[in-house]
């Protein structure tokens, strides 16, 4: 387990090598800016989250076709900016399109730097090869950092562990370490196609910062009737992970999240072994996990344009039509 340190209402782990001090939970991005949450009420979470010790924000340059980016900016004016640690991901696969994104993502949330800016659904076998090309997403963001508009770097996905492990695999081969690892953590995952148990451990090893998402899956995981969102949250927390990202719409869920953060103490065999129990069967097919088992989460699959164009080196490759 990362080592923990308690300051305000939240306790902070390190995230990974890098020495930074998160809060165990993130305030997930994509919720900030759904159509039944108003400006001013996502204004107010972000800015309540910080003022009461969440650090960690989450969010996305293709969130909200950018709304959640544009109001995490607003938020972060007034000296909030220097109490958060900013992340966001990007879709280009291309070093074109990455480039664009992130001077995008910079604009929107007004800040000169990202803390973190993680390369986002890795679904694919293929998108590892393309992001490490020559021509690649990874010399973007590996500029970006020389020219000080990010810090670190990271990557997500949802679909596969072995798809994780692959993108290590590639990255180790082009002598590159990941900071961070993004993916979902929960307690279906430990039954079906576990993150938890093939890639977390890789991640310990390696130093990586591990950072868990879907710890409730959006509320789907709550509809297997076998545990309650605090469980679904302390599950997560008890994983050796350093920051459980979750999605807040509202000032209720934002006190959920303080309350798990504060209650959880770790679990004993015996309380790991029971929660595991009371979700084997809802979990056997990954039927509460459609992350994993459909195309729905998949964004880039349905806007395949965000990814930009094949590098020059394998369209030539091809041969003429």
């Amino acid at each position: 387990m990362s080592g923990s340190t308690s300051r305000s209402e939240m306790p902070y782990r390190t995230l990974g090598s890098t020495g930074e001090r998160v809060s165990c939970i993130g305030l997930g991005g994509w919720h900030l800016s759904l159509k039944h949450v108003d400006e001013d009420t996502s204004l107010r979470i972000i800015r309540t989250a910080i003022d009461r010790g969440i650090n960690f924000m989450d969010n996305s340059w293709d969130y909200n076709e950018g709304e959640s980016e544009r109001r995490m900016g607003k938020a972060l004016l007034d000296g909030y900016r220097e109490r958060a640690f900013l992340m966001t991901k990007i879709d280009g696969r291309s070093k074109k399109e990455a480039a664009k994104q992130l001077d995008e993502s910079l604009k929107r949330l007004k800040v000169e730097y990202i803390d973190l800016v993680q390369h986002h659904e890795i679904i694919r076998y293929e998108d590892p090869h393309r992001i490490f090309d020559e021509e690649g997403a990874n010399a973007a963001l590996l500029e970006a950092r020389e020219a000080g508009k990010i810090r670190y770097i990271g990557f997500t996905g949802h679909k596969d562990p072995q798809i994780h492990l692959h993108m290590l695999e590639v990255a180790r081969l082009n002598g590159f370490k990941f900071d961070t690892a993004q993916m979902p953590l929960n307690v279906m995952d430990a039954h079906y196609r576990s993150f938890s148990k093939l890639v977390v451990p890789e991640m310990v090893k390696e130093g990586v910062g591990i950072l868990g998402m879907k710890a409730m899956a959006n509320g789907i995981l709550l509809k297997s009737n076998t545990v309650t969102p605090i469980e679904c949250l302390h599950y997560a927390l008890n994983l050796p992970i350093s920051v459980v990202i979750t999605g807040i719409d509202s000032m209720e869920f934002l006190d959920q999240a303080f309350e798990a953060a504060q209650s959880f103490k770790p679990f004993s065999d015996e309380q790991l072994n029971s929660i595991l129990a009371k979700t084997t069967r809802a979990a056997a097919r990954g039927e509460f996990e459609p992350f994993k088992t459909t195309s729905i989460f998949d964004s880039t699959a349905q806007n395949p344009d965000w990814l930009g164009e094949e590098s020059e080196r394998v369209q030539q490759l091809m041969p003429p039509q």
